[in-house]
C-alpha cells in the first residue's frame, strides 16, 4: 500500500518579524550636535527663512511650500533603516564647502548686487555641506534627495518665472481658443496671451488675458515638485522615474489650458468676478488633485506594463510515492 506523501519546496517563512528601526536609536549625543548645528543655521538665515515663509503665506501661487518640508521628512524616514546602520565619518570636505557657502550669502548680504535668490539657496546649501561635514559621503547618499528637494520651496524670482513660462502661456492661450470655438455661437481669436471672445455676436469686454488669469504660470513649480514626489515617494526602476519627470512639462501645460478655458467660460456664462480674485486661486488649486491623478495613472501604467508570471510565485511542490 502506497501513501503520498505532499511536501513543499519551499522553507517556512518566519513568523516574528525583526524589530524596527526607530529614530531614538541615534542617541542624545546626535541629537544634540543636530540641535547645535540647526540653531547655528537658523540664527544665520533666519532673515531669508522669514521671507520665504512669509510669501508662502501671502502668494497663493507658493502655498505649496509648506508641504515640501513635509515630503522632505518623508523621504528621510523612507531611508531610516539604512542611515541608522551606517557608520558615519566627518568629511572636512564638507566643512570647506561649508564656508564657502557662508562666505558666498555674506559676500550676497552685504553687495548692492546681491541676488536675492542666491540668498535663499544658500540656506540649502549649507545644510547639505553641514550633513556631508557631520556625516560624510555615505550619509550624504540617503540625505541627498531630502536635502535637494527643499529647493522647491523657494519662490523664484518673478523675473526668471515670466520669461521662462511665456511659451506656456502662448501654448495655453491658442489651445484654449480651439477649445471655446468648439462651443456654439462662441468665437474666440488669440492674440498672443490675450483671447478675444465674442458670444452671440456680443463681444466680451475686456478680452480675456492670459497672463494676468493664470498669473505666468506659477504653479509649474508645484507641479515639478509634485512630479518628482510622485517619482520617488515609492521605489522604482529609473526609467520610470524618468517618465514621471518628464511628464511633468505636458501635465503643467495641460492643467493650464484646462484652467484657462475654464476661466474663460466663467468668463462668459456666470459673472466675470468668478473669473479672477480668490476665485481665480481656487480654480488654480484645484488643478493640484487632477495633476496628482495623472501622474498616479502614468505611474500605475508603468507598474503595471510588466506583470510577474503569477505560476513564478507558486511554490514548487514534491510528490513521493511510497
Amino acid at each position: 500500500m502506497a501513501d503520498n506523501i505532499v511536501t513543499s519546496a519551499t522553507e517556512p517563512q518566519e513568523t516574528a518579524s525583526a524589530p524596527k528601526e526607530q529614530w531614538r536609536q541615534l542617541g542624545v549625543h546626535k541629537y544634540i550636535r543636530i540641535v547645535i548645528i540647526g540653531t547655528l543655521l537658523y540664527c544665520l538665515f533666519n532673515k531669508e527663512i522669514g521671507s520665504i515663509v512669509s510669501q508662502w503665506l501671502t502668494d497663493p501661487g507658493w502655498s505649496h511650500g509648506f508641504l515640501i518640508p513635509l515630503f522632505s521628512l518623508y523621504f528621510l524616514n523612507q531611508s531610516k533603516q539604512e542611515i541608522l546602520n551606517i557608520r558615519t565619518k566627518p568629511n572636512y570636505l564638507g566643512l570647506l564647502l561649508l564656508v564657502g557657502v557662508i562666505l558666498f550669502y555674506v559676500f550676497n548680504t552685504i553687495t548692492p548686487a546681491g541676488y536675492g535668490y542666491f540668498r535663499q539657496i544658500s540656506a540649502v546649501g549649507a545644510f547639505g555641506a553641514a550633513v556631508l561635514f557631520l556625516g560624510g559621503w555615505v550619509l550624504l547618499k540617503y540625505t541627498w534627495l531630502p536635502i535637494t528637494y527643499l529647493i522647491f520651496a523657494i519662490p523664484l524670482p518673478d523675473e526668471i518665472l515670466r520669461s521662462a513660462t511665456i511659451p506656456m502661456r502662448l501654448w495655453a492661450a491658442a489651445a484654449s481658443t480651439a477649445v471655446l470655438n468648439l462651443i456654439p455661437k462662441m468665437d474666440a481669436i488669440a492674440n498672443g496671451v490675450v483671447i478675444d471672445i465674442a458670444y452671440k455676436g456680443k463681444a466680451m469686454e475686456p478680452p480675456l488675458d492670459v497672463a494676468e488669469a493664470c498669473s505666468g504660470m506659477r504653479l509649474l513649480m508645484t507641479f515639478f515638485a509634485l512630479g518628482v514626489a510622485m517619482a520617488y515617494l515609492h521605489y522604482r526602476p529609473a526609467w520610470q522615474r524618468l517618465v514621471l519627470l518628464a511628464s511633468t512639462i505636458p501635465i503643467a501645460i495641460l492643467c493650464n489650458v484646462l484652467r484657462v478655458t475654464i476661466t474663460g467660460l466663467i468668463y462668459v456664462f456666470c459673472d466675470p468676478q468668478y473669473a479672477q480674485g480668490i476665485y481665480h486661486d481656487l480654480l488654480g488649486m484645484a488643478m493640484l488633485p487632477i495633476a496628482f491623478g495623472l501622474y498616479g495613472g502614468i505611474a500605475w501604467f508603468m507598474s503595471n506594463l510588466f506583470v510577474e508570471d503569477d505560476e513564478s510565485k507558486v511554490s514548487d511542490v514534491i510528490v513521493r510515492h511510497r
